[in-house]
Protein backbone atom coordinates (compact mmCIF):
# COMPACT_ATOMS: atom_id res chain seq x y z
CA UNK A 1 0.00 0.00 0.00
CA UNK A 2 1.48 3.77 -1.10
CA UNK A 3 0.67 6.59 0.93
CA UNK A 4 -2.20 7.57 -1.54
CA UNK A 5 -4.17 4.58 -0.01
CA UNK A 6 -3.83 5.47 3.62
CA UNK A 7 -7.20 6.95 5.05
CA UNK A 8 -5.52 9.11 7.95
CA UNK A 9 -8.71 10.64 9.24
CA UNK A 10 -11.29 7.73 9.59
CA UNK A 11 -12.69 5.55 12.96
CA UNK A 12 -11.61 1.90 11.70
CA UNK A 13 -12.80 -0.88 13.21
CA UNK A 14 -10.30 -3.23 15.25
CA UNK A 15 -11.71 -5.38 17.42
CA UNK A 16 -7.92 -6.38 17.81
CA UNK A 17 -7.25 -3.38 19.73
CA UNK A 18 -6.15 -3.79 22.96
CA UNK A 19 -8.40 -1.44 25.85
CA UNK A 20 -5.40 -0.02 27.22
CA UNK A 21 -3.53 3.03 25.64
CA UNK A 22 -1.86 6.34 25.94
CA UNK A 23 -2.67 7.35 29.91
CA UNK A 24 -5.32 5.70 30.76
CA UNK A 25 -5.92 3.65 33.63
CA UNK A 26 -8.71 1.94 36.00
CA UNK A 27 -10.89 4.64 37.51
CA UNK A 28 -12.24 2.21 39.78
CA UNK A 29 -8.79 2.57 41.85
CA UNK A 30 -8.95 6.25 41.16
CA UNK A 31 -10.45 7.42 44.72
CA UNK A 32 -11.50 11.22 44.81
CA UNK A 33 -7.93 12.12 46.45
CA UNK A 34 -4.56 10.67 45.23
CA UNK A 35 -3.22 8.78 47.37
CA UNK A 36 0.31 8.20 46.79
CA UNK A 37 1.45 4.53 44.90
CA UNK A 38 3.60 3.02 47.24
CA UNK A 39 6.21 1.40 44.79
CA UNK A 40 6.74 5.01 43.29
CA UNK A 41 6.84 6.40 46.40
CA UNK A 42 8.74 4.43 48.57
CA UNK A 43 11.60 4.52 45.81
CA UNK A 44 11.38 7.94 45.49
CA UNK A 45 12.02 7.92 49.34
CA UNK A 46 14.69 6.64 49.32
CA UNK A 47 16.84 8.66 46.78
CA UNK A 48 16.07 11.56 48.72
CA UNK A 49 17.41 9.95 51.62
CA UNK A 50 20.45 9.15 49.42
CA UNK A 51 21.22 12.40 48.07
CA UNK A 52 23.16 14.28 50.39
CA UNK A 53 25.49 10.85 50.62
CA UNK A 54 25.73 10.37 46.99
CA UNK A 55 27.93 12.30 44.24
CA UNK A 56 25.14 14.27 41.81
CA UNK A 57 26.21 12.00 39.01
CA UNK A 58 24.63 8.80 41.27
CA UNK A 59 21.23 11.19 41.92
CA UNK A 60 20.65 11.07 38.13
CA UNK A 61 17.44 9.01 36.58
CA UNK A 62 14.21 8.00 38.71
CA UNK A 63 13.79 5.12 41.20
CA UNK A 64 10.51 3.32 41.00
CA UNK A 65 11.44 0.24 43.11
CA UNK A 66 11.33 -3.53 41.75
CA UNK A 67 9.12 -4.65 39.77
CA UNK A 68 6.05 -6.08 41.15
CA UNK A 69 6.06 -10.09 42.40
CA UNK A 70 2.59 -10.77 41.02
CA UNK A 71 4.54 -10.59 37.43
CA UNK A 72 6.37 -14.47 38.34
CA UNK A 73 2.88 -15.61 38.53
CA UNK A 74 2.79 -15.36 34.79
CA UNK A 75 4.64 -16.54 31.61
CA UNK A 76 6.51 -13.70 29.76
CA UNK A 77 7.07 -15.61 26.75
CA UNK A 78 3.66 -16.67 26.56
CA UNK A 79 2.53 -13.13 27.25
CA UNK A 80 4.51 -11.67 24.85
CA UNK A 81 3.65 -14.14 22.08
CA UNK A 82 0.19 -13.54 22.83
CA UNK A 83 0.73 -10.01 22.46
CA UNK A 84 2.48 -10.52 19.04
CA UNK A 85 -0.22 -12.63 17.75
CA UNK A 86 -2.93 -9.43 19.03
CA UNK A 87 -0.72 -7.12 17.50
CA UNK A 88 -0.74 -8.70 14.15
CA UNK A 89 -3.96 -9.29 13.97
CA UNK A 90 -4.62 -5.63 14.75
CA UNK A 91 -2.26 -4.38 11.87
CA UNK A 92 -3.90 -6.59 9.26
CA UNK A 93 -7.20 -5.19 10.73
CA UNK A 94 -6.02 -1.55 10.04
CA UNK A 95 -4.51 -2.62 6.48
CA UNK A 96 -8.24 -4.15 5.24
CA UNK A 97 -9.55 -0.91 5.94
CA UNK A 98 -6.80 1.49 4.54
CA UNK A 99 -5.91 2.34 7.61
CA UNK A 100 -2.41 1.35 8.28
CA UNK A 101 0.50 3.88 7.13
CA UNK A 102 2.74 3.08 4.67
CA UNK A 103 6.86 2.65 5.87
CA UNK A 104 7.44 5.81 3.33
CA UNK A 105 4.47 8.04 5.07
CA UNK A 106 6.13 11.09 6.53
CA UNK A 107 4.97 10.72 10.71
CA UNK A 108 5.92 6.75 10.11
CA UNK A 109 9.60 7.46 9.40
CA UNK A 110 8.75 10.07 12.16
CA UNK A 111 8.09 7.52 14.64
CA UNK A 112 10.54 5.02 13.87
CA UNK A 113 13.05 7.29 13.88
CA UNK A 114 12.34 8.51 17.47
CA UNK A 115 11.95 4.84 18.40
CA UNK A 116 14.94 4.00 17.49
CA UNK A 117 16.64 6.65 19.47
CA UNK A 118 14.81 5.34 22.79
CA UNK A 119 15.30 2.00 22.63
CA UNK A 120 18.96 1.33 23.14
CA UNK A 121 18.04 2.28 26.84
CA UNK A 122 15.24 -0.38 26.97
CA UNK A 123 17.32 -3.31 28.60
CA UNK A 124 18.29 -1.17 31.41
CA UNK A 125 14.78 -1.27 32.58
CA UNK A 126 14.20 -5.22 31.13
CA UNK A 127 16.73 -7.25 29.84
CA UNK A 128 14.31 -8.94 27.54
CA UNK A 129 13.66 -6.07 25.88
CA UNK A 130 17.06 -6.25 24.23
CA UNK A 131 15.37 -9.75 21.95
CA UNK A 132 12.24 -8.21 21.67
CA UNK A 133 11.39 -7.75 18.00
CA UNK A 134 10.26 -3.93 18.30
CA UNK A 135 7.83 -2.74 15.56
CA UNK A 136 6.30 0.64 15.08
CA UNK A 137 3.42 1.47 13.26
CA UNK A 138 0.35 3.95 12.59
CA UNK A 139 -2.95 3.61 12.60
CA UNK A 140 -5.40 6.15 10.89
CA UNK A 141 -7.94 6.77 13.56
CA UNK A 142 -9.25 10.35 15.14
CA UNK A 143 -8.55 8.93 18.85
CA UNK A 144 -6.03 10.13 20.71
CA UNK A 145 -4.17 7.32 21.68
CA UNK A 146 -1.14 5.13 21.15
CA UNK A 147 0.25 2.10 23.01
CA UNK A 148 2.96 -0.18 23.44
CA UNK A 149 2.18 -4.31 23.79
CA UNK A 150 4.35 -6.87 25.80
CA UNK A 151 7.01 -7.38 23.33
CA UNK A 152 7.29 -4.18 22.10
CA UNK A 153 5.00 -3.84 20.10
CA UNK A 154 4.50 0.20 19.25
CA UNK A 155 1.21 1.78 17.65
CA UNK A 156 0.16 5.64 17.33
CA UNK A 157 -2.95 6.88 16.04
CA UNK A 158 -3.06 9.92 13.83
CA UNK A 159 -5.21 11.38 15.51
CA UNK A 160 -2.86 12.04 18.53
CA UNK A 161 -0.26 13.75 16.55
CA UNK A 162 -2.25 15.91 14.10
CA UNK A 163 -4.75 17.37 16.58
CA UNK A 164 -2.35 17.82 19.45
CA UNK A 165 0.44 18.87 17.05
CA UNK A 166 2.72 17.10 18.58
CA UNK A 167 6.54 18.26 18.87
CA UNK A 168 8.90 15.65 18.38
CA UNK A 169 9.73 15.88 22.43
CA UNK A 170 6.25 15.32 23.14
CA UNK A 171 5.90 12.30 21.32
CA UNK A 172 9.47 11.25 22.74
CA UNK A 173 7.47 11.62 26.58
CA UNK A 174 4.21 9.74 24.90
CA UNK A 175 6.64 7.07 23.68
CA UNK A 176 8.70 6.78 26.48
CA UNK A 177 5.86 6.08 28.40
CA UNK A 178 3.97 3.84 26.67
CA UNK A 179 7.51 1.54 26.47
CA UNK A 180 7.96 1.67 30.07
CA UNK A 181 4.15 0.12 30.44
CA UNK A 182 5.65 -3.11 28.37
CA UNK A 183 9.26 -2.82 30.04
CA UNK A 184 7.86 -2.23 33.82
CA UNK A 185 5.53 -5.77 32.56
CA UNK A 186 2.15 -3.88 33.81
CA UNK A 187 0.17 -6.05 32.15
CA UNK A 188 1.87 -8.84 33.00
CA UNK A 189 1.99 -7.85 36.00
CA UNK A 190 -1.95 -7.04 36.64
CA UNK A 191 -3.08 -10.83 35.10
CA UNK A 192 -0.51 -11.95 37.96
CA UNK A 193 -3.09 -9.99 40.28
CA UNK A 194 -6.02 -10.85 38.80
CA UNK A 195 -4.97 -14.65 38.88
CA UNK A 196 -4.19 -13.98 42.55
CA UNK A 197 -7.39 -12.30 43.96
CA UNK A 198 -9.22 -14.90 41.64
CA UNK A 199 -7.79 -18.20 42.73
CA UNK A 200 -8.12 -18.94 39.20
CA UNK A 201 -6.25 -22.16 39.25
CA UNK A 202 -7.19 -23.63 35.82
CA UNK A 203 -5.95 -20.50 33.99
CA UNK A 204 -2.65 -20.43 36.16
CA UNK A 205 -1.65 -23.49 35.22
CA UNK A 206 -1.80 -22.92 31.25
CA UNK A 207 -0.24 -19.28 31.64
CA UNK A 208 2.67 -21.20 33.86
CA UNK A 209 3.07 -23.15 30.96
CA UNK A 210 1.73 -26.09 33.20
CA UNK A 211 -1.24 -26.68 30.43
CA UNK A 212 -1.92 -26.84 26.92
CA UNK A 213 0.39 -23.91 25.68
CA UNK A 214 -2.01 -22.81 22.99
CA UNK A 215 -5.13 -22.48 25.36
CA UNK A 216 -2.48 -20.03 27.80
CA UNK A 217 -2.03 -17.98 24.48
CA UNK A 218 -5.68 -17.89 23.94
CA UNK A 219 -6.32 -16.73 27.68
CA UNK A 220 -3.56 -14.06 27.96
CA UNK A 221 -4.65 -13.01 24.45
CA UNK A 222 -8.01 -12.18 25.78
CA UNK A 223 -7.27 -10.76 28.70
CA UNK A 224 -4.71 -8.34 26.73
CA UNK A 225 -8.16 -7.10 24.74
CA UNK A 226 -9.75 -5.77 28.35
CA UNK A 227 -7.23 -5.10 30.53
CA UNK A 228 -6.71 -1.43 31.88
CA UNK A 229 -3.79 -0.09 34.21
CA UNK A 230 -3.75 1.20 37.64
CA UNK A 231 -2.67 5.01 38.58
CA UNK A 232 -0.09 3.71 39.97
CA UNK A 233 1.20 2.19 36.46
CA UNK A 234 0.56 5.38 35.19
CA UNK A 235 2.55 7.10 37.60
CA UNK A 236 5.34 4.77 37.03
CA UNK A 237 5.46 4.53 33.54
CA UNK A 238 5.31 8.78 33.08
CA UNK A 239 8.34 8.85 34.59
CA UNK A 240 10.18 5.61 33.66
CA UNK A 241 9.29 7.18 30.29
CA UNK A 242 11.13 10.90 31.12
CA UNK A 243 14.12 9.10 31.52
CA UNK A 244 13.92 7.06 28.63
CA UNK A 245 13.47 10.21 26.13
CA UNK A 246 15.74 12.51 28.46
CA UNK A 247 19.14 9.70 27.95
CA UNK A 248 17.90 9.86 23.89
CA UNK A 249 18.40 13.48 23.86
CA UNK A 250 14.24 14.45 23.92
CA UNK A 251 13.47 17.20 26.39
CA UNK A 252 11.99 16.14 29.34
CA UNK A 253 9.96 19.29 29.85
CA UNK A 254 8.06 18.49 27.08
CA UNK A 255 6.01 16.30 29.29
CA UNK A 256 4.75 19.77 30.91
CA UNK A 257 3.56 20.73 27.18
CA UNK A 258 2.00 17.67 26.51
CA UNK A 259 -0.15 17.37 29.18
CA UNK A 260 -1.16 21.36 28.95
CA UNK A 261 -1.93 20.56 25.45
CA UNK A 262 -4.01 17.31 27.15
CA UNK A 263 -5.95 19.86 29.39
CA UNK A 264 -7.12 22.03 26.11
CA UNK A 265 -7.96 19.43 24.60
CA UNK A 266 -10.76 17.91 27.01
CA UNK A 267 -12.21 21.85 26.85
CA UNK A 268 -12.98 21.84 30.67
CA UNK A 269 -15.43 18.41 30.35
CA UNK A 270 -12.90 15.25 29.92
CA UNK A 271 -13.76 13.28 27.20
CA UNK A 272 -13.00 9.42 27.09
CA UNK A 273 -9.37 9.82 26.93
CA UNK A 274 -8.72 11.77 29.84
CA UNK A 275 -11.72 10.39 31.93
CA UNK A 276 -9.77 7.67 33.51
CA UNK A 277 -6.57 8.83 33.79
CA UNK A 278 -4.86 10.63 36.81
CA UNK A 279 -5.40 13.96 36.63
CA UNK A 280 -3.38 16.94 34.15
CA UNK A 281 -2.48 18.89 37.03
CA UNK A 282 -1.53 16.14 39.69
CA UNK A 283 0.86 14.84 36.50
CA UNK A 284 2.10 18.15 35.54
CA UNK A 285 3.38 18.43 39.40
CA UNK A 286 5.14 14.90 39.11
CA UNK A 287 6.96 15.62 36.42
CA UNK A 288 8.00 19.17 37.67
CA UNK A 289 9.31 17.16 40.46
CA UNK A 290 11.24 14.40 39.28
CA UNK A 291 12.89 17.08 36.27
CA UNK A 292 16.15 17.77 38.34
CA UNK A 293 16.45 14.11 37.97
CA UNK A 294 16.36 13.55 34.48
CA UNK A 295 17.71 17.29 33.28
CA UNK A 296 21.67 15.92 33.52
CA UNK A 297 20.99 13.12 31.31
CA UNK A 298 19.04 15.10 28.55
CA UNK A 299 21.99 18.07 28.83
CA UNK A 300 24.79 15.64 27.84
CA UNK A 301 22.77 13.04 25.75
CA UNK A 302 23.20 13.26 22.00
CA UNK A 303 20.49 15.46 20.57
CA UNK A 304 18.65 14.50 17.47
CA UNK A 305 20.15 15.68 14.21
CA UNK A 306 16.99 15.68 12.43
CA UNK A 307 13.84 17.29 13.45
CA UNK A 308 10.56 16.22 12.01
CA UNK A 309 7.12 18.53 11.81
CA UNK A 310 3.80 17.49 12.72
CA UNK A 311 0.87 16.91 10.56
CA UNK A 312 -0.90 19.26 8.78
CA UNK A 313 -3.73 20.42 11.16
CA UNK A 314 -7.12 19.06 10.55
CA UNK A 315 -9.34 21.34 8.22
CA UNK A 316 -12.43 22.99 9.96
Amino acid sequence: MDDADFHCDTDPHLPSAPAYGWGRCDCRRCGAARQPARRLFTGLIAAGTASALAPAWAQEGVDVGRQSRFTKLVSAEQVEAAAQQQYTQMMRQAQSQKALAPSNHPQVVRLRAIAQRIIPFAGAWNPRAQQWRWEVNLVGSRELNAFCMPGGKIAFYFGILQQLQLSDDEVAMIMGHEMAHALREHARERMGKTMATNGAIEIGAALLGLGNLGRGVANIGGQLLTLTFSREDESEADLVGMELAARAGYNPRAGISLWEKMGRASKGAPPQFLSTHPSGPTRIRDIERTLPRVEGLYARAPKPTERFQPPEPAKT
